[in-house]
């Protein structure tokens, strides 16, 4: 079984990032089955007008079936890393990140529950996330042949409780599609990354974006694949393409039996005895 992860430069014309991405879905190995995930704002990466032009309903409109489409005419599962979804009743939307099985099916969803509002030291240098989108409040893990995918969306990186709870509910492989900044991704992204794997003895799957964006903004790349000891199994610092590891499940057994973190964690219990 394989791993993918596509690394794009993705601007805020869903056209020509449609482009982008089928030319590297062209390029995937025949290796079956496979796992393939796209980034963050794989369907658009602009301000809010370029938003809100593409933001569906979920479960309707011509980008979703786009997506199911290319999963089913090629057999994989393809995990888009995240679109804007409208939420009924409500002028904000959801990013979300969307799973589709190897028949087209949508077989999950999970919106982002941390929001990126940041300042950062960058040529665009204000994020707020928050005008435009609400969070999600909801964990998602889903089964797969490949074992059970454990949903997050770039930010959510700094928050180890999350992946903590999605490997108490039986996460394999932690997926971290995401646009880190230069500034922010220079510092801190393969350490998180490595931290989110080796805590959790999870294999971690982190699609990105690269490059130059409209508005100043700037994206580190360096796409990787970890495996549950934080080893790097694949790495694409620079530039459009993907990346493929081979998911050994053996290796992902042994970790956690030689070392079992997961039976040995007493905080939960602590705090509960201690209220």
């Amino acid at each position: 079984m394989e791993l993918v992860a596509l690394q794009l430069n993705a601007g805020a014309d869903w056209p020509a990032n449609q482009e982008r991405i089928e030319a590297l879905l062209e390029r995937l190995p025949a290796t079956r089955p496979l796992l393939v995930q796209l980034p963050e704002n794989a369907v658009v990466f602009g301000g809010r007008e370029a938003v809100a032009r593409v933001a569906e309903p979920l479960g309707e409109g011509i980008i979703q079936d786009w997506f199911a489409d290319q999963a089913q005419r090629r057999g994989i599962w393809l995990v888009v890393g995240s679109m804007p979804t409208r939420i009924e009743g409500c002028d904000k939307l959801h990013t979300s990140c969307l799973v589709y099985d190897d028949q087209g099916r949508r077989v999950a969803c999970y919106h982002k529950l941390h929001l990126f509002d940041v300042d950062v030291a960058d040529g665009h240098g204000r994020y707020r996330e928050s005008d435009s989108f609400s969070p999600g409040n909801e964990l998602c893990v889903v089964d797969s042949p490949f074992g059970r995918l454990g949903l997050s969306i770039c930010y959510d990186l700094r928050f180890p409780e999350l992946y903590r709870a999605l490997r108490e509910r039986g996460a394999d492989i932690l997926m971290v599609p995401a646009a880190f900044t230069q500034v922010t991704g220079k510092a801190h992204w393969l350490p998180l990354l490595q931290a989110r794997a080796i805590e959790n003895q999870c294999y971690v799957l982190a699609a990105a974006q690269v490059g130059d964006h409209a508005g100043g903004r700037q994206t580190w790349g360096h796409s990787v694949i970890l495996d549950p000891w934080g080893e790097i199994c694949a790495c694409l610092p620079k530039g459009e393409g993907l990346i493929v590891a081979t998911l050994d499940n053996t290796r992902l057994d042994s970790v956690r039996r030689q070392m079992p973190v997961a039976q040995h964690a007493r905080l939960r219990a602590v705090w509960r005895d201690n209220q």
